[in-house]
């Protein structure tokens, strides 16, 4: 195996590398965290991984009110245990949904607000006040959202009905320990999901409009990750190097994502929220959907892309027919019935993806017409010959 120990500091502080989950005592004592909250979700919260880290740092309470989609009740049971237990940091343990909700509660709990008052929309950002933040010390256990080294959470608003993207600057963990072994042994499934997500945020950050030479540079060689080490991944769920090369994907796809991302999370958010799917599926059911609806904005990149890959054909049609055939060796669904989709959903979603802020980066503009044409090939398996 190839050494895979380093500590980066970009985006944010990163200590990389098998093992490394040593220094969480170190990362904790770094920001002054004492007694901090570990928030996880409840499939985590007896595992060895999930005891052994809270057993580094004396005085860790654990919280493991969180589920595969987290909803605003979620976040409201960590401030309460955070409040209650006067914690004085956090440790983000978990895929994306802990990492999301422990970040808004990092947020949020001081904050004497609702989180709602927090979306990302306008300059509902200046609303914090930054003196009350808590510290957070971020260890992903999946390799897909990348959201350790992200400025936002993704939570439900079980009342609306949508998932509600919640931003501040600050919400970028101060520390983050990245350690792949802590995914050794991650179901296939949920391997393969994850791996799509991250998949899917590299891409579409790639294919975002405007000039951000470093987000591509980024972004592509995220993919290329993905393209090695993925099935390598799911396959065999104790190679220690496909599990790092894909934590490192899953790392860059959040970095570079601030660039935009597109119509595959647009139209993914309203059917996770629907039918409780795991998100990075859903990414990977819409992709060349979306690949070929954007086709006259994008083709240029995509060859490109598919060049840098070395693909058989480093054509546009060959690399969507690479995405369709990773799809199927993982087990992914073609269409988005297979995620339990029907008819009478396109225009219940349509409005809800339309008004997703990932929207507004698709290289295509995007409208409720559109997109409910896009969900319809989606469901019923339309691509073009």
């Amino acid at each position: 195996m190839s050494s895979y120990l380093y500590n980066w500091n970009y985006p944010t502080p990163v200590r990389f590398g098998p093992g490394t989950i040593a220094e969480l005592p170190d990362a904790c004592a770094e920001l002054g965290i004492r007694r901090p909250l570990l928030i996880t979700d409840a499939g985590l919260a007896d595992l060895p991984i999930t005891r052994n880290a809270a057993s580094l740092v004396p005085g860790t309470r654990v919280y493991a009110g969180v589920r595969g989609n987290p909803v605003g009740a979620d976040v409201d049971g960590g401030i309460a245990a955070l409040l209650q237990g006067d914690h004085d940091g956090v440790i983000a343990f978990g895929g994306g949904s802990a990492l999301d909700v422990a970040k808004t509660v990092a947020l949020a709990a001081r904050q004497g607000r609702p989180i709602w008052d927090l979306e990302d929309v306008g300059d509902n950002w200046k609303r914090v006040d930054v003196d009350q933040l808590l510290p957070v010390v971020a260890v992903p256990t999946t390799s897909g959202t990348g959201s350790e080294v992200g400025r936002c959470s993704v939570i439900v608003n079980v009342d609306q009905g949508r998932k509600v993207v919640l931003f501040h600057a600050r919400m970028l963990p101060e520390r983050v320990i990245c350690d792949p072994a802590l995914t050794l042994g991650l179901p296939a499934g949920l391997t393969a999901g994850v791996g799509m997500d991250a998949f899917a945020h590299n891409l579409e950050a790639y294919l975002a409009p405007g000039f951000h030479p470093m987000a591509d540079g980024i972004a592509i060689e995220g993919i290329r990750l993905v393209h090695r080490s993925l099935r390598t991944a799911v396959a065999d769920g104790a190679n220690l190097d496909a599990r790092c090369e894909m934590m490192a994907a899953s790392l860059m796809g959040a970095t570079s994502f601030q660039k935009g991302l597109g119509a595959i999370h647009s139209l993914s958010h309203p059917i996770g929220v629907a039918y409780d799917a795991h998100h990075g599926t859903c990414n990977a059911v819409v992709m060349p959907y979306v690949l070929h609806f954007n086709r006259s904005a994008t083709e240029d990149r995509i060859v490109r892309l598919a060049r840098y890959l070395d693909l058989p054909d480093p054509t546009f049609e060959g690399f969507v027919a690479w995405t369709i055939e990773l799809r199927a060796e993982l087990g992914i669904p073609h269409t988005t019935a297979g995620l339990g989709m029907v008819e009478v959903d396109i225009a219940k979603f349509a409005p809800y993806a339309a008004s997703d802020p990932t929207a507004a980066t698709n290289p295509i503009p995007l409208d409720e017409d559109n997109l409910a044409g896009l969900y319809r090939q989606c469901l019923h398996g339309e691509l073009p010959a």
